[in-house]
């Protein structure tokens, strides 16, 4: 879908090169410029001791792009990255304001050299305002300065941090629909636009309707416990054989007296305690207790066929061990095979891309790049002599 489209990528960890990835799954040459030594995130594993060639961390985010290494503490290696910057359609950053403005890479300077170019900045809290040069990740800026850790827990518990880069990819997200719909508008128009994308803001709007609610009325509920649920049929049981599942009640009457039919207690629809609402709320605990009891006397293959015969909106607590041999994964497009980064032709399981275009090559393009493995060509294609590279390199301001 986006073949043709150029994306210069001057970033590091997750959330502006998890875009990066997406952009280049759906079809756009990704240039990534890295910092000597290379992105940080390379050395996810080497830090707790394990030394693999294949990163899946690194590679989930990279796969297919181009590695240039750039010195950009160096004018020269600035002035590198604003002649790469002249003719492609996107520049993807999550380096921070103030350090782009020093270096001339802010959106004005890089607009001037290219009208067209879409511009997306990917930081923890935005462009504007006092904390614009804060620095942001996910457990910072997504998970806990916007109430989504506050609200996870049920009230009293103690806060946990959300798992590894949960914000960043949500955010990786938004920042590539940001700079889709750009694209669209500067194709349609011939100026390109800037995109900002943040940590805190993706957050602000994962937890939207929490947030309206307080913002409306001026209090939210607190997270509660399986026993004080408004709604108690919508919540988490056990089978007996110890295996849990979530149910959705749909709005209304409507799912009552079905679960009470899968629970082979079919009088308790008419039991006028509870074939309401709000009796079912007043007696939250009790209603509890009884499903406990209900689905706990049926394993959890019986009880599957029960609440699927009932059209029950249900759905097993798995763990990434389930997850990882669930057929309706594969069915979905949403686990893909990503090339070796060894270079010997395998392939091994990797997360897909968000979105599926049936029928379209929506998946991996390649490998994730060694530090530096196309910083030549790259120069070459950029009209640099062969003794011009070899000058860059040796005054340290390529790799």
């Amino acid at each position: 879908m986006l073949e043709g489209i150029k994306v210069v990528e001057y970033a590091t960890y997750m959330a502006a090169p998890g875009a990066g990835c997406i952009l280049r799954d759906w079809g756009a040459d990704v240039t990534k410029i890295e910092p000597p030594g290379g992105d940080p995130i390379r050395l996810f594993f080497r830090t707790i001791g394990t030394d693999i060639q294949d990163n899946p961390v690194f590679d989930f985010d990279n796969r297919g792009k181009k590695s240039v290494v750039i010195d950009t503490s160096k004018p020269e290696g600035q002035a590198l990255i604003r002649e790469m910057v002249k003719d492609a359609d996107v520049f993807l950053t999550n380096v921070r304001p103030g350090g782009l403005t020093r270096s001339g890479l802010d959106h004005d300077s890089l607009k001037a050299l290219n009208p067209k170019l879409v511009y997306c900045s990917l930081t923890g809290y935005g462009l504007d305002g006092p904390d614009a040069d804060r620095p942001g990740f996910d457990v910072a800026s997504f998970w806990s300065r916007t109430g989504v850790a506050s609200l996870t827990i049920p009230k009293g518990g103690e806060p946990f941090p959300l798992r590894t880069a949960f914000g960043d990819h949500t955010t990786s997200i938004a920042a590539a629909a940001g700079i889709c719909a750009a694209l669209v508008e500067a194709q349609r128009t011939g100026k390109g636009r800037l995109v900002e994308a943040s940590l805190f803001r993706t957050g602000l709007y994962t937890m939207g309707s929490d947030l309206a609610i307080q913002l409306f009325f001026g209090r939210v509920a607190s997270t509660k416990g399986r026993g004080e649920q408004n709604v108690p049929i919508s919540n988490f049981f056990q089978s007996q054989d110890g295996k849990w599942f979530c149910i959705v009640a749909r709005q209304g009457e409507t799912d009552w007296a079905p679960l009470c039919r899968v629970i082979n207690r079919p009088g308790l629809a008419g039991d006028a305690r509870f074939n309401n609402a709000k009796g079912r709320r007043a007696a939250s605990a009790e209603i509890v207790d009884i499903l406990d009891a209900g689905f706990g006397a049926y394993p959890m293959d019986e009880l599957a066929k029960r609440l699927d015969a009932e059209s029950i909106a249900w759905a097993p607590v798995q763990t990434l061990a389930d997850v990882a041999k669930d057929p309706q994964a594969y069915a979905a497009g949403a686990i893909v095979q990503t090339p070796s980064a060894k270079g010997d032709g395998s392939t091994y399981a990797s997360p897909a891309s968000p979105v599926r275009f049936p029928g379209a090559d929506d998946g991996p393009k390649g490998p994730s790049p060694s530090v530096g493995q196309h910083t030549k060509d790259v120069l070459t294609s950029m009209g640099r002599s062969a003794d011009e590279i070899e000058a860059l390199f040796k005054a340290g301001i390529v790799a």
